[in-house]
């Protein structure tokens, strides 16, 4: 199993151009909370009869993904872990009060086609195919890049 460390020395293969790493640090989070509020569009009603909490932010089928997703992190490192913990968190708890004010599935949808755009428009200018078509799994790593990348004293 690759490191954290191989993980993104292989992403950063593809992501060397400095406009295209300002788009992805736009577009990644984007298209992360853009998911996280197509998959709370989703009607839940089993997961809210079993668990009666009466919390609508975790009683959702992205918070039930979000759960597995964290595993693939944990495996690779518990301080990432708890950083896409903590953004995943945020993502839940403002699509939760977008979803009050509009359809939260058609904004979900608009923020993942832009940001989707920005992504291979950052790529054309970088020149390389973006890494999830080598190995889906860089899908998971793009979000982990752009936080270690961002808020990291490296």
């Amino acid at each position: 199993m690759k490191t954290l460390d191989q993980w993104f020395t292989e992403y950063a293969v593809s992501h060397q151009n400095p406009t295209n790493k300002a788009i992805h640090y736009i577009c990644v989070p984007a298209i992360f909370f853009s998911i996280v509020g197509l998959l709370m569009s989703i009607p839940s009603g089993i997961i809210a009869r079993t668990l009666k909490l009466n919390l609508p932010i975790i009683e959702n089928w992205a918070f039930v993904i979000l759960l597995f997703v964290l595993v693939f992190y944990i495996r690779l490192s518990i301080a990432m872990a708890a950083k896409i913990a903590l953004f995943s968190g945020v993502c839940l708890i403002i699509n939760y009060y977008i979803g009050q004010f509009v359809p939260l599935w058609a904004f979900s949808i608009a923020v993942f086609v832009i940001a989707w755009i920005g992504q291979f428009y950052g790529h054309n200018i970088e020149g390389k195919k973006p890494s999830f078509l080598k190995d889906l799994q860089f899908l998971l790593i793009g979000p982990a890049w752009v936080v270690e990348n961002l808020f990291s004293k490296k």
